[in-house]
Order: C-alpha cells, then sequence, then structure tokens
C-alpha cells in the first residue's frame, strides 16, 4: 500500500493545449479512489501521469511522499490494468501473468507461489494452461488483473476496465473488484466514464470535467451535496432535475405561476444574484406528502410514464419546466392527469447560472 499526492499537476501539448489543469488530489493508504468524468475530460491521461505513461507538464506526483516525476515507469512500483486486457495471445494464462517477475529475475519458485495465489483469488487457477483467445472477456479481465497482483505493487491503476464487457459481466466484475479490494487492503485508483462504478466502487470519487477537478468527495457527498451544476447533472441515473429559475419573494419561480419556497439557509446564500438553476432530485419529488419541515407543495401535469419495473419514472410540468420523479411501479396515469407533487426542501440545491457553482 502505499499513498499518491498530486500538487498542482498539469499537462499541455505544444506548450499551449493545456488537458489537465492544477490538479491536487490526496489519495490515502489503501484508499480506492475513482476519476470519472465524460470522454475527453482528461482522467485517463491523469492516471497514465501517475504510471509515468505521460509526462508532465507542471506540478508533482508523489508516491509515498517520494517525487517520482522523472522516475520511469518501472521504478514507481505501480502495476496497470487496462482496456484492452494487454494480454500475448501466443503465452498461455500462466505466462501471461508470469511474463512481468521474470523480466525482473523473479525465481521460478517464487513466481509459481505468485500466480497460484492470484489465480485462486480470481478463480481462474483451473484454466492457466488456456491461451486468451479460448476465455471470455470477463475472464481476460481476470488474467489481467492477476498480472497486476502478482507484481505486489504499492498502488494498482485501473483504466476504463470494464468498458469493453456487456452489462452483466460489468456487474460481475464490478463486485469482483470491489472484492478484491477489501481482500487485498491495496491502494486502487480507477478511471471510468460510468458514475454507476464510480458510486458503487469508490472511498473518494474525483469527479473531472475539461481537465478540471469539479469535485473530490466520498459518494454520498458527490450525490447528496454536488459542488457543482455539472457534478449534479452527471450523477444519478436520471440525473438531478435541473431546471433555470428566478428568485422572486423569497422562493425560486419556475414560471406559470408556480414559486418554489426555499429554505431560509439557501435565501440567504442566493441573494446576491437573482438567477440561478434550481436543482432537486428524482427521487425527493413524492406524490403523498412526507411531513417533513417546510415540505413545498405544487400543482404539477403528467407529461410521460416510463415504467421499468421496480419503480416508474414520470415526467411532470411543473409550471414552465419539466420534472423527473421516481414513483412506485404502480403508478398509472395518462398524459395530462393533474397531480400534486411535495418537495422535500432538505433536498433542494441551487446553482450559479453563470459559474455553475453550488450556492
Amino acid at each position: 500500500m502505499a499513498s499518491v499526492q498530486l500538487r498542482q499537476v498539469q499537462k499541455s501539448y505544444d506548450g499551449v493545449n493545456k488537458v489537465i489543469h492544477g490538479i491536487d488530489l490526496d489519495i490515502e493508504h489503501g484508499e480506492f479512489v475513482v476519476f470519472v468524468g465524460p470522454s475527453g475530460c482528461g482522467k485517463s491521461t491523469l492516471l497514465r501521469m501517475i504510471a509515468g505513461l505521460e509526462s508532465i507538464t507542471g506540478g508533482d506526483v508523489l508516491i509515498d511522499g517520494k517525487r517520482v516525476n522523472d522516475e520511469p515507469p518501472r521504478n514507481r512500483d505501480i502495476a496497470m490494468v487496462f482496456q484492452d486486457y494487454a494480454l500475448y495471445p501466443h503465452k498461455s494464462l500462466y505466462d501471461n501473468m508470469a511474463f512481468g517477475l521474470r523480466l525482473r529475475k523473479t525465481p521460478e519458485d517464487e513466481i509459481k507461489r505468485r500466480v497460484m495465489d492470484a489465480a485462486r483469488l480470481l478463480r481462474i487457477d483451473h484454466m492457466l494452461e488456456r491461451k486468451p483467445a479460448a476465455l471470455s472477456g470477463g475472464q481476460r479481465q481476470r488474467v489481467a488483473i492477476g498480472r497486476a497482483i502478482v507484481r505486489q505493487p504499492k498502488v494498482f491503476l485501473f483504466d476504463e476496465p470494464l468498458s469493453n464487457l456487456d452489462a452483466q459481466l460489468r456487474n460481475e466484475m464490478r463486485s469482483e473488484i470491489k472484492k478484491l479490494h477489501q481482500r487485498l487492503g491495496a491502494t486502487i485508483i480507477y478511471v471510468t466514464h460510468d458514475q454507476v462504478e464510480a458510486m458503487t466502487l469508490a472511498d473518494r470519487i474525483a469527479v473531472m470535467s475539461g481537465g478540471h477537478k469539479m469535485q473530490y468527495a466520498s459518494p454520498d457527498e458527490v450525490y447528496n451535496r454536488p459542488a457543482a451544476q455539472f457534478v449534479a447533472g452527471f450523477t444519478g441515473s436520471p440525473p438531478m432535475n435541473l431546471v433555470s429559475c428566478q428568485l422572486q419573494a423569497g422562493g425560486a419561480d419556475l414560471g406559470g405561476g408556480v414559486l418554489i419556497a426555499l429554505p431560509a439557509d439557501l435565501r440567504e446564500r442566493a441573494a446576491a444574484a437573482p438567477s440561478h438553476v434550481f436543482g432537486i432530485r428524482p427521487e425527493n419529488l413524492s406524490l403523498a406528502p412526507r411531513h417533513v419541515p417546510g415540505e413545498v407543495e405544487v400543482q404539477a401535469r403528467v407529461v410521460i410514464s416510463e415504467p421499468l419495473g421496480a419503480e416508474t419514472l414520470v415526467t411532470f410540468q411543473v409550471g414552465n419546466v419539466e420534472l423527473i420523479a421516481r414513483c412506485a411501479a404502480s403508478f398509472r396515469a395518462s398524459a395530462g392527469t393533474p397531480q400534486n407533487l411535495y418537495l422535500d426542501p432538505a433536498a433542494m440545491h441551487l446553482f450559479s447560472q453563470d459559474s455553475g457553482q453550488a450556492i
């Protein structure tokens, strides 16, 4: 295990095209940290900079307190698992897992012990004589992970390891990776564009956009207290309802005569500017009162219902905007049906229309 620190890390190409903008991060011993964001946000570039596969334009990367900017990958004591598995097709699974250890002149009995231990951990010990072509995608990814485990590195780096798998295999492998972290207690840095992977795997999440760190916090804090409109809209399925509003008489004016009364602390923080973005998650809209302090009731009309088996997602017209609510699986209503909605004030958010930052 090791700690990893990033200090004002920057990356630019040709000194002009900046793709990573002064990122600071502290990753603790044994922590599972996920870099998440849309394609092109810089998350894989940042991971490759930690690995030593990309040069650093500015700032410092430290592993266990040691600056490693100029160290080659082999001297950083890290192991990386790639999206495309990067297995040698002509070698057996055993030889694929043993390859790096043989390059380091590790004794064969030690290689065998490490490979067999990792193979048993990953439940592939019965197929070590097979070639990669005979395996499923999930099995190949287990071999790639096993090859990293036998190295016994200080830090594991995962670059979109599940993106080539189908939905069912992704779910299975996600659980396996979480169990693996629990067993090894290793420091893991994991890159994904899938916010479900981030929420389920991470101790802490670094949400990225355009080469910037938008928020670095626990999954609970990222979900319930997003630091920016981008974070609120990127997390959750469906994501947070986000609508432009004007502040009027202590409330968020959604048009059409609908005024959402805001909690006093939110009103005070928002008083400096009239234009904001109002946010509330679908599960914080209900069809019946929950009798929470300050609960807000509004008139709405059904736009569309989407039954999903365990629940029904319903889009409502509220004033001049549409809001999505999570409803019971049994909910059925045709378009245009009037419905009262109840909003939990503790779950309301406001974001600056200009900066996108949380108020």
